[in-house]
């Protein structure tokens, strides 16, 4: 009996400690967002002379552990870890152009998040995409550090409002006229929809996929382009 108290006890502060680490990670992700993201754009030169709040988040994140059997922590907490690894693979080389202009920045340059050694690569493409391969929705909230990507938000996406959260960014990219350019019957898109086509395409055209979200159709049978990535560095002026 003893020994089955002690197994309980520890089982239950393990869960305890958990929910107060990804608590505490999405609380501190919450007010960092805040304090270093303007109007879709993020404060570099503030973090690069003082780093220790982003330094502390990926710290925490590195020592907490979340199952894919519980999804929205789980695409919280690494929608998060990317928006904060891109960022801090910035500022180690800030002040830059571009986060292109940083060799391997991508596909080399690795994080330590959730036990998980990645890369920015890896962890779109392996660790969401790969295990939520019908969420299309994350190529609105995943902030590469180009002008190109949809704008970065002023908050942490948590697991209570994740689902707005999705639906809110997506739908203000896909109604946002510089990102669909629609001209009569031709429309130009991002370079987004070409490189994650098949993300777009599940059931049915990337058009349909985008007048899902638009309060002003796409005309059917519209001619579609994409226009060069806008690659500069999305850094406030």
């Amino acid at each position: 009996m003893k020994r089955i108290i002690i197994v309980i006890s520890f089982l239950l502060s393990t869960q305890f400690g958990f929910s107060q680490s990804t608590a505490d990670f999405f609380a501190k992700a919450d007010t960092f967002f805040k304090t270093y993201v303007s109007n879709g754009r993020v404060k570099y030169n503030a973090i690069k002379k003082d780093p220790s709040s982003l330094d502390q988040l990926l710290a925490m994140a590195s020592k907490i552990r979340i199952s894919k059997s519980k999804p929205k922590t789980f695409q919280s907490f690494y929608i998060n870890a990317y928006n904060l690894a891109v960022i801090k693979g910035v500022v180690s080389k800030y002040p830059v152009k571009s986060p292109n202009s940083i060799k391997g920045f991508f596909t080399k340059k690795t994080y330590d998040l959730g036990g998980k050694i990645t890369t920015l690569n890896d962890l779109e493409n392996k660790i969401l995409r790969k295990n939520f391969p019908n969420e299309a929705r994350f190529h609105f909230v995943l902030v590469c550090a180009g002008l190109g990507c949809p704008p970065i938000i002023a908050a942490a996406y948590k697991p209570a409002t994740l689902e707005q959260q999705l639906q809110r960014q997506t739908e203000k990219s896909l109604n946002n006229p510089n990102f669909i350019r629609v001209k009569g019957k031709r429309v130009q898109l991002s370079q987004i929809f070409e490189w994650y086509k098949v993300d777009f395409t599940r059931k049915g055209s990337a058009i349909d996929f985008i007048n899902t979200f638009r309060k002003v159709k796409i005309p059917e049978g519209a001619k579609v382009s994409y226009y060069p990535y806008n690659w500069s560095l999305n850094q406030t002026k």
